[in-house]
Order: C-alpha cells, then structure tokens, then sequence
C-alpha cells in the first residue's frame, strides 16, 4: 500500500544532540575518501551522519507505514550555511517535503535542518528516498 499523501508537511522530532570530534571527523573521511586536516572544517558531506539519524526515524515510524527494506536511497545534497567543525553539537530536524507515486513506488523528498547547540542552522540535507511497498502491504 502506498504511504498518505498526509505525511507532507510532516515534521518529525529532533533527533539526540551529536558530538562532533576530531576522531568522528577522522574516520569519516577516511571511510569515505575524503581529506580532513585536524583542526578543520569537516568533508563536505559530514552531516549525513546527523541526518541519517533523521531519516531512520522517518522509515521506522510504524504510523508512517515505510517499509525500510524497501527503501533506496535515491539523492542527496547539502546546502551549508557554515562548515562543520569539531566542538559542534549538531541535531536534525527532518521535514517531508513531497511524496508522490510513479509506477507503484513512493517517492519521499525530506529536507532536514541540521542545528547547532544555539538552535543556528549549519547545513540543510535534503534527500529523495525511494520506497517500494511488498508484496504484504
């Protein structure tokens, strides 16, 4: 069964503050190939480790009716209003933005606001995701 088309506008919870380190940094640029010198600005694509977090609680609401082993992750983009950097602690907000069907799968557009500790915004993250209900829904 598709997911209701009531979901757009949705906006779900903040999810838990994360602290941003020099080692979190370090690691993600190397798990993806990407250069971080220690004191700088983080890999441009570091807020998906916020936003992630986002949109599983997006995929594993029961009332919104996504079936997470039928989710592709479709597209990402960062827009950012300031680097990230070590110190920050960082919580997303995600908002669905659209949702329409095309050939039997759902269509998501979510944008998640990506905060710092004094409520500024540091990087929107917006993401298509692709559901394709089962057979059982």
């Amino acid at each position: 069964m598709p997911v209701d088309q009531s979901l757009v506008g949705r906006t779900f919870p903040p999810t838990p503050p994360y602290d941003v380190t020099e080692n979190a940094l370090a690691a993600f640029a190397a798990a993806t190939g990407t250069t971080y010198a220690a004191g700088g600005p983080a890999p441009a694509t570091f807020p998906i480790v916020v936003a992630f977090g986002a949109m599983t609680a997006l995929m594993t609401d029961a009332e919104v009716g996504i079936e997470l082993h039928h989710v592709v992750h479709g597209e990402q983009r960062f827009a950012h209003e300031r680097p990230v950097v070590a110190g920050d602690r960082l919580a997303a907000e995600l908002t669905v933005e659209s949702l329409r069907q095309i050939g039997g799968a759902d269509i998501i557009a979510t944008s998640s606001a990506i905060t710092d500790a004094s409520g500024a915004l540091v990087c929107t993250a917006r993401a298509t995701l692709v559901h394709q209900p089962g057979a059982g829904a």
